[in-house]
């Protein structure tokens, strides 16, 4: 079952092309803003984010963030469907080749990374909470997520 569940969680994080992105506000109270995802190499999640978005401001000063992927859409029973929540800190993606894995998935963001106030990020992760549906919930180690090979 664990594993079953841990290939859920890899499949919904790798087809998913945006996720939920929440951050900490000055004062403390979470913010969530919709994004755009992309997996680099091993797995990680990749986000080109503007500095004067109100999470890029909070991320700056808190790297600490939550990204959820949801695959309920469509269904008519939306708890009954996979989602998963990765917890841990935004850092700047550094492979050479992330921009390009990035617009391979999200073409219109090539013009995007142009600008002087995008920059391209990665999620690196600490946890995987994932919730497969009703009664199949599970903590997942991010080293059975991603490969991490630096």
């Amino acid at each position: 079952m664990a594993e079953k569940l841990r290939d859920t969680a890899r499949r919904l994080i790798g087809e998913s092309g945006r996720a939920t992105l929440a951050t900490l506000l000055p004062e403390g109270a979470p913010y969530a803003s919709l994004v755009l995802v992309a997996p680099d190499t091993d797995g990680a999640p990749l986000l080109l984010l503007s500095d004067l978005a109100e999470h890029s401001k909070n991320l700056k000063r808190d790297p600490r963030a939550a990204l959820l992927f949801d695959g309920t859409a469509g269904m008519a029973e939306p708890l009954a469907g996979p989602r998963v929540t990765l917890l841990g800190r935004i850092e700047p993606a550094l492979r050479p080749d992330a921009l390009d894995r990035y617009v391979a998935r999200h073409a219109e963001a090539r013009s995007w990374a142009e600008m002087r106030d995008f920059r391209l990020y990665r999620l690196a992760a600490d946890r995987a909470h994932l919730v497969a549906g009703f009664g199949r919930v599970a903590w997942i180690e991010v080293r059975e997520l991603f490969s991490f090979a630096t």
